[in-house]
């Protein structure tokens, strides 16, 4: 099925599928046909692009005859590697446009329905009992026998009780329902409908189509009254999702509980994209800025899938929601969408957007953002809801909310709220150095020196206005001295904290443990794993108490929790994935492959392999797939890569606090260069490489 398109001139991207060392794209011609004949015949009668010599790959825009709506189109394109070579025409590709063209328009797929079968049935007289594996968003079908008119209860649920029996009065917004179905006589088919919930479908909610129908999330299903027996097929749960290839990216290691993270994070990925926006979960089905940001790394971590991210990221753009620091995070959607498919279209577009996003009239003569200077033209040009507050959150929920006692902590670490919030500066200076890049690269020269010069401000003001040396930490204001594990690992992280006081910052951050929700764990383990304190994520990571992704799965959800458990936010649904953090951290961190460039032109593998004594991962990417494994021990490190043509790599290999013997490129003894307490070895070419390190 053709791939519908609303712009008037898309943008094209292809894979260089050449596996000799060091393929380097340095030309192409594409060309675009209106019948499938004329592309047989390698003619581009609407587009043909003559050579161009260029190494792009990704966002190659349409310059050809206009577009009409409603046809549809067939594209190719063919290559010249850096000797010369070109390639025959790739294999046919096609695109439908929609009735309706404008200039820029983030192009979606639709939604897809698969058919699952229970994994296990049990069936006791007259009551059956089925489990689906994994919970999924979607509805049942049955086919049935009944020699009479009889009537069965159907009950749907996310939870079990210690008996095995559907929970059926779940805490929070855990899923159950129960319905009666009128059989017929004889053999039939039944698609049971489903009731709308009140909150998910309300006036914020982003619609399921009606093609689609109403959907619940469940994994296992009972019935009772039946009088016949009733076998696995006869039972099918309608599951609905974005497109998602599952073999896209693997992962395995030494670390059993790790490999199970992954795979839990992974599904989760797929299973609440049913929506086809990133949304919050199913208690309420509203797109959030941090849970697209966190669903959007995780999401290119596991798949080679871009638009649900993006259209996501534009919907905040002109939808945001309340939270002051979620405002910012818009400008790190837009770098992420940049940076992983080489595409600035979409900054473009909505740089003016994006410059208002980072709340620059804020800063004041302190050189911090000031939250009192809100005024209405800050709110309108953010697109801000008139009747809403924009509040700062730092993280979620707070004390004395949505079921937490006043008493109790809430998720925020005692984080003492002022005028001058420092969680909210530390993303503020985040979004200024991006904005710096993006203006950069759009060619906005002045605009790229007035965001460095403020970030340079900030930062200058930040320490010296909210750093306490005695604590060895960041304070959370100006106008107190608390310091709150959030404060400063988002100034970690972000970039904010001197080379010279990363150490007391790192044991400041773990002495405070895992005092944050499942959102701020993904900057918690960022500034971790970038800042030495590798080791100590890797137990946050595979911890087995309440405060961990061991206890998701432990109470028996098969998708990540909104939270890290019942009693830290009572109303809690168990299908969010900005919860699913530890799929990306794996990707990005432990197993270090980054894009380094926009598009992946550049990347670094840079593994913080810890007590792993081996791993391997498959990352897909816009220029193709990123395989790696290792095997270390307590002599050596031995590493093996496949790079995608038409990218250059920088490849670190851990020391581990180990002195360097020699080191073995493709089976050639190099000279060592150690940067960082790592040894680094740049330019590495496409195809299939090995390293090896011996320790002395």
């Amino acid at each position: 099925m053709p791939v519908l398109i609303s712009e008037t001139h898309p943008a094209f991207s292809w894979i260089m599928n050449n596996p000799m060392p060091y393929a380097q794209q340095k030309a192409y011609q594409i060309i675009v046909s209106d019948h499938l004949n004329d592309i047989t015949l390698n003619n581009g009668n609407v587009w043909n692009s003559g050579k161009v010599k260029a190494s792009s790959s990704a966002g190659i825009i349409y310059q050809g005859n206009p577009l009409l709506p409603d046809k549809q189109y067939f594209w190719k394109v063919k290559l010249w590697d850096k000797q010369g070579s070109v390639s025959e025409y790739s294999a046919c590709s096609s695109f439908k446009t929609t009735s309706e063209l404008c200039p820029y328009a983030t192009n979606r797929y639709g939604l897809v329905t698969t058919e699952q079968l229970p994994v296990q049935i049990r069936q006791t007289g007259r009551l059956l009992k089925a489990d689906f594996g994994k919970d999924a968003f979607g509805k049942l079908k049955l086919r049935l026998f009944s020699k009479t008119n009889d009537t069965i209860q159907i009950r749907l649920g996310e939870s079990l009780n210690p008996d095995e029996s559907i929970n059926r009065k779940p805490s929070g917004t855990i899923r159950y329902a129960e319905y009666p179905l009128a059989l017929l006589p004889g053999f039939n088919t039944y698609n049971l409908l489903l009731n709308p919930d009140k909150r998910n479908t309300g006036p914020d909610a982003i619609k399921i189509p009606d093609s689609i129908g109403v959907i619940m999330p469940f994994r296992y299903c009972e019935i009772e009254g039946l009088k016949d027996s009733v076998q696995k097929d006869q039972m099918i749960r309608i599951a609905v999702n974005y497109p998602f290839d599952e073999e896209a990216a693997h992962f395995s290691c030494s670390d059993t509980l790790l490999n199970r993270i992954w795979d839990l994070c992974k599904y989760s990925v797929k299973a609440t994209s049913f929506a086809g926006v990133y949304v919050d979960g199913d208690r309420e089905r509203i797109p959030y800025e941090a849970d697209a940001l966190i669903n959007q790394l995780c999401h290119y971590a596991v798949d080679r899938e871009y638009s649900l991210a993006r259209y996501s990221h534009e919907y905040l753009i002109m939808k945001p929601t309340w939270p002051t620091e979620w405002i910012l995070q818009s400008v790190l959607l837009a770098w992420n969408d940049y940076l992983y498919t080489g595409d600035i279209r979409s900054a473009s577009h909505f740089y003016d957007d994006l410059v208002a996003k980072t709340l620059i009239p804020l800063q004041d003569s302190t050189g911090l953002l000031n939250l009192k200077g809100v005024s209405p033209k800050i709110l309108k040009d953010i697109h801000f809801r008139a009747s809403r507050k924009l509040e700062d959150i730092v993280d979620w929920p707070h004390s004395g909310m949505l079921g937490v006692g006043k008493k109790e902590a809430g998720e925020t670490d005692g984080f003492v709220f002022t005028d001058y919030n420092a969680v909210t500066n530390a993303y503020f200076y985040k979004s200024l150095l991006i904005m710096k890049s993006i203006a950069a690269d759009l060619g906005k020269k002045k605009d790229a020196g007035m965001f460095e010069a403020k970030a340079k401000i900030l930062k200058e003001s930040y320490h010296r206005l909210l750093w306490d040396e005695k604590q060895g930490a960041y304070c959370d204001g100006i106008s107190t001295r608390h310091a709150s594990l959030h404060t400063n690992f988002f100034a970690l992280a972000f970039g904010l904290v001197d080379q010279k006081d990363v150490e007391q910052v790192l044991s400041f951050i773990k002495s405070r443990g895992m005092a944050c929700s499942v959102y701020g764990s993904q900057f918690l383990l960022d500034a971790l794993y970038d800042n030495g304190g590798g080791d100590y994520g890797m137990e946050l990571l595979t911890a087995r108490n309440d405060r961990s992704w061991y206890n998701m799965m432990h109470v028996g959800s098969s998708i990540t929790l909104e939270a890290w458990d019942n009693k830290y936010k009572p109303n809690q649904d168990w299908n969010h994935a900005w919860g699913a953090a530890p799929v990306n951290i794996i990707s990005r961190k432990i197993m270090g492959i980054e894009p380094l460039m926009p598009g992946w032109s550049e990347f670094k593998i840079d593994p913080k392999s810890g007590t792993l004594t081996h791993a391997e991962i498959t990352v897909p990417t816009i220029k193709g797939t990123i395989s790696m494994s290792f095997v270390q021990s307590e002599t050596s490190f031995e590493m093996k890569t496949n790079i995608p043509a038409n990218t250059i790599a920088r490849v670190y290999l851990p020391l581990n606090g180990k002195i360097i013997s020699k080191v073995v490129s493709n089976g050639k003894i190099i000279p060592v260069t150690v940067e960082n307490g790592k040894v680094s070895i740049r330019n590495v070419k496409s195809g299939l490489n090995t390293f090896y390190a011996e320790y002395k």
